[in-house]
């Protein structure tokens, strides 16, 4: 289906279709894609199960006019020992190795193994797939924020595990996240400023870093030589200079996300107008959950139409117009 495939791996892996012509006229080294969160549906307990539907999910890519697909652990786990059978297929990886309950992340019980566990990662699975970047959440928030000690930890980590994983061309990449250790501009700032370049990078996911309280715009500007990949999301008006952002449980009972566009809380103009200033060379792809039940979004389709729609009418990006209609996704 596919004839030439290139992957791109987080706590999962993009895998991209040929683009023929670009997308983006001002910015051709921009690719698109999508995570696959979008792919599944939410239990009655409010919990959603994705997808493992690999073929299905990359041929509903393909469908939309997108570039490439990023799966998320769970999705690429079982690929994770056949990479050439991945790379035949053109799916998905392992997950990465995650932050315990003593944060190892941030230099508590665990950090060596994490370190170890990272390089042999990077050496035996992702260096043979050609991945260039390695996208990472760093575990949970520790009640309260993370201490300046902690934030430490992790600049020693996040420096120790780069190095490593650098020596087999892999970025190591770091997720700002809410409800992780650089959510808040503090940690994101006191993490990208004392950690090396040469070998810390990041994601910027555009809603997390509104609902972080952040200018997306304005970091996005600033730490652009550091940025590998852009997730693309939506969120609300009312997070944005936020001080303290919503909650998990917020989260749980309505989402705080929306499809691209869709929530008029993030300056999607405005970032692409930086991305296209400064000439980014890097994936950018959609990051939205599957809707949920009454939550009068739609479906599936219904939500990655709307993503590309927007893309095309207020972004000019050139992907073919959607129509709700004709995507594949049918099961979890």
């Amino acid at each position: 289906m596919f004839t030439r495939r290139h992957f791109i791996i987080t706590s999962s892996a993009l895998v991209a279709t040929p683009a023929f012509a670009a997308l983006d006229a001002k910015d051709p080294d921009i690719k698109f894609g999508t995570t696959g969160s979008i792919y599944g549906v939410w239990n009655k307990n409010g919990d959603m199960i994705k997808s493992k539907n690999m073929r299905m999910m990359l041929m509903d890519i393909k469908h939309y006019g997108l570039e490439g697909f990023e799966p998320y652990s769970d999705q690429a786990a079982p690929w994770y020992n056949k990479p050439l059978a991945l790379k035949a297929l053109a799916p998905a990886p392992r997950p990465a190795p995650g932050a315990g309950p003593n944060y190892s992340w941030l230099g508590g019980e665990g950090q060596k193994k994490l370190i170890a566990d990272m390089e042999a990662c990077a050496r035996d699975f992702l260096q043979p797939l050609g991945i260039d970047h390695w996208k990472n959440n760093m575990g949970p928030r520790p009640p309260g924020g993370p201490s300046t000690d902690q934030l430490k930890g992790l600049v020693d980590t996040a420096n120790e595990i780069g190095m490593r994983t650098k020596k087999y061309g892999v970025r190591l990449s770091l997720h700002p996240h809410m409800w992780g250790p650089m959510e808040r501009e503090h940690d994101f700032r006191y993490v990208m400023e004392h950690s090396d370049p040469n070998y810390v990078y990041m994601i910027m996911d555009t809603g997390h870093n509104v609902l972080g309280g952040m200018d997306v715009v304005k970091i996005s500007d600033e730490f652009f030589p550091r940025i590998t990949e852009f997730h693309l999301k939506d969120t609300f008006p009312q997070y944005r200079g936020n001080k303290g952002g919503p909650t998990p449980a917020d989260h749980k009972k309505k989402s705080v996300y929306a499809s691209v566009g869709q929530g008029g809380g993030v300056d999607f103009p405005g970032v692409f107008a930086v991305m296209r200033k400064k000439h980014f060379k890097g994936w950018a792809v959609f990051d939205i959950d599957a809707p949920r039940p009454g939550d009068g979004t739609g479906s599936v389709d219904d939500n990655i139409a709307a993503s590309v729609n927007y893309m095309r009418t207020a972004l000019g990006v050139k992907l073919p117009a959607a129509t709700g209609k004709g995507g594949l996704f049918t099961e979890t």
